[in-house]
């Protein structure tokens, strides 16, 4: 069973950036393909990226693409996400996911964090 912790949201201005990380234990982390999804007050969880356990086969969504990079450090197991650029609408909690059970931008991984939460003022 693996256990993926968020951290590094916060509160930032427009046009700032923010890194976020997901440590993860009590598994295979480097055999699993790991994502970020995110979830504003009252829509449903969204895809926003994906990396493969290499660290190739990166995607991301259409919305933060030239904005946020995912990378992945299988020494420490643990998957990052740096967001530049940040926008009002990036505002939501972000989730760290792995392990796909489906398709990679639907929310259907085995693994879930907790979420941590990154506010964006205009």
């Amino acid at each position: 069973q693996v256990q993926l912790v968020e951290s590094g949201g916060g509160l930032v201005q427009a046009g700032g950036s923010l890194r976020l990380s997901c440590a993860a234990s009590g598994g295979s982390f480097s055999r699993y393909a790991m994502a970020w999804f995110r979830q504003a007050p009252e829509k449903e969880r969204e895809f926003v990226s994906r990396i493969g356990w290499s660290g190739s086969n990166i995607y991301y969504s259409g919305s933060v693409k030239g904005r946020f990079t995912i990378s992945r450090d299988n020494a420490k197991n643990t998957v990052y996400l740096q967001m530049n650029s940040l926008k009002p609408e990036d505002t939501a909690v972000y989730y760290c996911a792995g392990n796909s059970r489906g398709t990679y931008y639907t929310p259907n991984y085995a693994y879930w964090g907790k979420g941590t939460l990154v506010t964006v003022s205009s």
